[in-house]
């Protein structure tokens, strides 16, 4: 190989550092730099990078549901779909995963959040089916969702900053049975919105965001994963298969006895390992943050060269 040739690896990884410095800028709030870079979302930096150059969407935090059409049907029958979640959150089926098998939200049932799936990427719960079926039933006439649950907010409850990994799709939020208050809310890329029964709301989950319900009362949403506009058949066409092959492995359950994805099942063995790290960082944070980059540093090796 010639002196003067680029090989295709340094490629990769210029591909690599310019896409994760740009999920890094995109917005107006972010993480410091060094979170940034260590976080496990920068994984997909260029991938979200090639949803965002396709996205049909504007690049805005909020993104108007009007523009899809297709989901007015949930907002017109929101009653119905509140009865039935209101049936599952008197009976307290409604909550935190029973282990770690919801890699995708484990850190969010520790502050409060609590969820029932409906569907994910392809796969409709029994428990669902079951206890849902009208829901489940608008659900289906609408192919762009790709993913639904019933989210509990309950008083004093929060969501640390964070930003979801994959931008291939948006997120929507139907009002069910909200505060309608202030206290009770979400802040996306440093852009306040609070929840009101019957409204939705639509934004992109990429963005930082965070939430919380500081009043009395509890806020039940709908919640739903819609597939991200593109351009270009073949964007569209590699997005339906990342979330076939990728995010359905990440499938958790509602009740003992629905099947678990790969990944959440990977992820309950490795969390022991986080457990420890844990320990490590409470009793010595140079040494956690050492080991953190050594593992780091021979993960992009391994890549790399």
């Amino acid at each position: 190989m010639n002196a003067g040739m680029i090989e295709p690896r340094h490629w990769v990884l210029a591909i690599f550092i310019v896409s994760a410095l740009y999920v890094h800028f995109r917005g107006t709030v972010r993480f410091g730099l060094v979170r940034a870079l260590t976080d496990f979302t920068v994984l997909l930096a260029p991938v979200n990078a090639v949803m965002y150059l396709f996205s049909r969407t504007r690049r805005t935090a909020y993104i108007d549901p009007s523009e899809f059409p297709e989901l007015a049907p949930l907002q017109a029958n929101w009653q119905i779909i509140r009865d039935e979640a209101m049936a599952l959150a008197d009976g307290g089926q409604i909550r935190a995963a029973s282990g770690y098998n919801d890699i995708g939200f484990n850190s969010f049932f520790r502050t409060g959040w609590k969820r029932f799936y409906l569907s994910w990427y392809g796969r409709e719960l029994p428990s669902a089916m079951q206890s849902c079926p009208k829901t489940l039933a608008l659900l289906k006439q609408i192919p762009t969702v790709k993913a639904a649950m019933f989210a509990s907010l309950p008083p004093g409850a929060t969501l640390v900053r964070h930003r979801d990994p994959y931008a291939g799709s948006l997120r929507y939020h139907l009002g069910l049975v909200t505060p309608n208050d202030p206290g009770c809310y979400i802040d996306v890329d440093g852009k306040p919105y609070h929840w009101r029964d019957g409204e939705a709301v639509m934004f992109d989950e990429t963005f930082i965001h965070h939430a919380a319900n500081t009043t009395d009362h509890q806020r039940v949403v709908l919640f739903c994963d819609i597939e991200r506009p593109l351009w270009t058949a073949p964007a569209r066409w590699f997005n339906r298969l990342f979330a076939k092959y990728v995010m359905a492995t990440a499938s958790s359950q509602n009740v003992e006895g629905e099947s678990v994805g790969w990944l959440n099942r990977f992820f309950s063995i490795a969390y022991h390992f986080r457990v420890m790290g844990k320990k490590l960082k409470s009793s010595s944070r140079v040494a956690y943050y050492a080991a953190k980059w050594v593992v780091i540093g021979a993960a992009l090796w391994l890549i790399f060269w």
